[in-house]
């Protein structure tokens, strides 16, 4: 079974559980902190995929970074992937389960840069904007991108609109080359 696969399984278990008890709230904000910990971590990664290091060990270590500040539930899903021999897919369960949340939550996220910051009114509308195209809740990651010249990207899911300047003096650049020959 892939990694994947494998976590996705994992993430939709333990959704459906913290659905469950009610929980799905606080088990995201563990999951949050897992994904952003193990993922920020090459050191951690390894340590927890290593065949050498005994579990009671990695358990040790989850512990230690963890258990304070993570859910009871969360806690004792650790336990069980630990007790399983799949502490390697904790980082890939954890970013599993909050896109499995936010897909059931409806929410996306779209990935918007300008070639200058927007105000705080422009973000608001055009968040309105794309909920009203999308039928979604949408978490909108903005950047600024001065290489851009003018205009906006917008990135939802994988389909990527291009409306900026750069984009257009490209194509028109590209049109009078194929043209001039």
């Amino acid at each position: 079974m892939s990694l994947t696969k494998a976590a996705r399984r994992y993430a939709q278990s333990l959704l459906d559980v913290a659905d469950d008890q009610k929980a799905t709230k606080q088990v995201l904000d563990d999951c949050t902190l897992i994904a952003e910990t193990v993922g920020g971590s090459r050191e951690l990664q390894l340590f927890l995929k290593s065949p050498i290091i005994k579990s009671d060990k990695k358990m040790a270590a989850l512990n230690e970074l963890f258990f304070k500040n993570i859910s009871s539930l969360t806690q004792a899903f650790i336990e069980i992937i630990v007790r399983k021999n799949r502490v390697e897919y904790l980082g890939a369960i954890a970013t599993e389960f909050i896109k499995a949340y936010k897909e059931k939550a409806g929410i996306i996220d779209v990935t918007v840069q300008t070639a200058s910051a927007l105000s705080k009114s422009e973000l608001s509308a055009l968040k309105k904007s794309l909920e009203a195209k999308t039928g979604k809740t949408v978490e909108l990651i903005a950047s600024e991108n001065k290489n851009l010249i003018g205009g906006i990207t917008v990135k939802v899911n994988d389909t990527v609109t291009d409306g900026s300047v750069k984009h257009k003096l490209e194509s028109l650049n590209t049109l009078f080359h194929s043209s001039a020959i």
